[in-house]
């Protein structure tokens, strides 16, 4: 089964069950945020630890990596 989600208003299709990090991965490059300097940065240990994955999911705050994707979820990437 295939969910449907945005990401930054683009529409992309992930599978069920993917987090949103995987999904950022489907959807481009990978990357969450930039960095204080500008560095693009993506998820790095995939638990919740290093805090790099950190985007908008439906106005909230959360980490990519621990967020499963649901229907018609609306992400933002903090850039």
């Amino acid at each position: 089964m295939r969910i449907n989600l945005t990401i930054d208003g683009k529409a992309v299709t992930v599978p069920a069950g993917c987090s949103v990090a995987a999904a950022l991965a489907i959807a481009g490059d990978g990357t969450a945020r930039r960095s204080v300097s500008g560095e693009l940065r993506a998820p790095v240990c995939g638990m919740g630890i290093c805090q790099e994955c950190r985007v908008w999911v439906d106005g909230v705050r959360q980490l990519a990596c621990q967020t499963t994707c649901r229907a018609g979820m609306r992400v933002e990437v903090t850039q």
